[in-house]
């Protein structure tokens, strides 16, 4: 048994972030389609977005899923290095 008793923080929020940023993309995609179709985002919306400004959340979905998920991460990870030192880590079984 390996015991995992730190975890990198700078190491742990790259990867919250880049796995965010992909979840980010595919919402970003989804509501993409979604204002490129005309369909409003609420029944009372009667402005539509048009053109490049449909484009929008393929650029702002992406940036502001990584960012959190990397900040949520980042806390997730600090909590984890705490808890370690408290109990003694986490057991892992490699092979």
């Amino acid at each position: 048994m390996a015991v995992l008793k730190r975890i990198s923080l700078l190491s742990a929020l790259k990867v919250g972030f880049v796995v965010c940023a992909g979840l980010g993309l595919i919402a970003g995609l989804f509501c993409t389609g979604i204002a490129l179709a005309g369909i409003p985002f609420a029944p009372h919306a009667h402005m539509h977005l048009t053109g490049a400004l449909s484009l929008l959340p393929l650029i702002v979905c992406p940036l502001l899923w990584g960012i959190m998920g990397g900040l949520f991460t980042g806390v997730g990870v600090l909590i984890f290095n705490l808890a370690s030192r408290w109990v003694g880590g986490l057991e892992v079984e490699i092979q």
